[in-house]
């Protein structure tokens, strides 16, 4: 029986785990961040930090505990199972391949879809058919080899880090608007309205921030992980919140506050006031590159998690094959590009986004949780790496990620278009139950 190979070494890892986060986010949500704390600078600043600097590293070094721990494939799942049985590790795969992972892969298609456009004018058609194409050659890329891909993943993460890093250069040494963020930094937000905004706009940063944790999946393909993913996901995490604030600093000194807040589109709108109209097409072109290496990262992880999931003989027997030339789950691969095709064709952009979101953290906090059964089950032994301020670090993440889940549902009351992404998210968790229940009873056949 061909098993995968263990090709992905720190190197990889550590341009895997920036290159799953550096996205599209960066480039769109800051002036809604920015909108939804009422133009304050100050809390803006707060919400990156603690959403990237604060929640992030402590999810990462959480996770590097478990993946150097447990370094099979499946990542987070693997995590819930062990930690917390086969039910909700089940529910977070089957939330993964309907929503979570499919759903970023559609929003990053449609995304890249809409940026070519900028450069090349585009039909409904032709758009529509960019989308698709984009998500096959990635699939493509991905069945052919870990190794194809991961060189893939390092060459598109250095540019899009490098050309981000270069915008934020270019504004802020020609921004004229550095003054208007002292004034800008307080707030008239007070009590439950100041926690509701921050909580908001930390769903938006999130968004940003979404696909540190994909590097886990892939732990059977990585090379020492018990030294490759403590050092990776730290260094990842510190060079991902520099660079985040770096360039949203950026925005602000080219813009001003009020027409960075005014912005959807703030890294184009920025470039275009500072070097003019032709850098439109220079962030289009950057967003596409971007956009593309993140749904490479995407692929290259998430369908490890349903090869270990028909490995338990918990999902379609086939997905837990790889290939005897190519040395991947190529069943697995080809099943989750075809969804997420499919997935192109549904739903706005913002609702994609908003189910990913809330049915994420639901199990990000449950996965980190995992590490307090699963230290307990060693009995004092030896682990290769231990997470720095246990148990602090793993409980302010899980509580955390409860805070978000819950500013979610709370948001749900009051808000008709949250109410639908909470409804929808948990209807589909509990669809995932009678599934369960007969990959069950069909294991139970065979």
């Amino acid at each position: 029986m061909t098993n995968l190979v263990r090709t992905i070494r720190q190197r990889d890892l550590l341009y895997l785990f920036v290159g799953s986060v550096i996205g599209s986010g960066i480039f769109l949500t800051p002036g809604l961040i920015l909108r939804q704390v009422h133009n304050s600078v100050g809390l803006s600043i707060l919400v990156w930090v603690v959403g990237g600097g604060v929640l992030s590293l402590l999810g990462a070094l959480t996770y590097a505990e478990l993946a150097a721990a447990n370094p099979e494939a499946g990542g987070l799942y693997c995590y819930i199972r062990d930690g917390f049985g086969a039910v909700p590790a089940f529910l977070y795969g089957w939330c993964l391949f309907l929503v979570i992972a499919s759903g970023t892969i559609a929003a990053l298609a449609r995304a890249f879809a809409q940026y070519l456009n900028e450069i090349v004018r585009l039909t409904p058609l032709e758009s529509n058919i960019a989308s698709i194409a984009m998500i096959a050659i990635v699939t493509v890329v991905n069945i052919w080899g870990t190794r194809e891909s991961s060189n893939l993943q390092n060459v598109t993460t250095f540019i899009k880090a490098g050309l981000v890093f270069a915008l934020s250069t270019a504004l802020l040494s020609m921004g004229h608007h550095g003054s208007e963020l002292a004034p800008a930094i307080g707030t008239n937000l007070h009590g439950f309205s100041l926690l509701s905004s921050i909580g908001l706009a930390m769903i938006s940063v999130l968004w940003a921030y979404e696909g540190w944790q994909f590097g886990t999946y892939s732990a059977g393909e990585v090379v020492e992980p018990e030294r490759a993913f403590p050092r990776a996901f730290l260094l990842g995490s510190l060079l991902l919140v520099a660079l985040y604030l770096i360039a949203v600093i950026a925005y602000l000194i080219a813009l001003g506050p009020q027409a960075a807040a005014n912005s959807d589109a703030i890294a184009a709108t920025a470039a275009k006031a500072v070097l003019g109209e032709w850098a439109g097409k220079l962030i289009a072109a950057t967003i596409l590159i971007s956009v593309f290496s993140a749904t490479n990262s995407v692929i290259l992880t998430a369908p490890r998690v349903f090869y270990a999931m028909a490995k338990d003989n918990l999902f379609f027997k086939t997905l837990a094959k790889v290939h005897p030339k190519f040395h991947t789950p190529a069943a697995a691969i080809v099943v989750l590009g075809a969804w997420s095709v499919i997935l192109t064709q549904t739903g706005k952009f913002s609702e994609l986004i908003g189910g990913v979101i809330f049915v994420g953290w639901i199990f990000y906090g449950l996965s980190a949780a995992a590490i307090f059964p699963l230290r307990r089950a060693l009995n004092g032994n030896t682990i290769p790496y231990r997470v720095p301020g246990y148990p602090w670090t793993p409980l302010l993440f899980v509580l955390a990620a409860a805070a978000i889940v819950g500013n979610a549902i709370f948001r749900a009351t009051i808000d008709p278009m949250a109410f639908r992404h909470v409804l929808a998210a948990l209807a589909l968790v509990a669809a995932g139950i009678p599934a369960y229940f007969f990959w069950l009873w069909q294991k139970k056949t065979q």
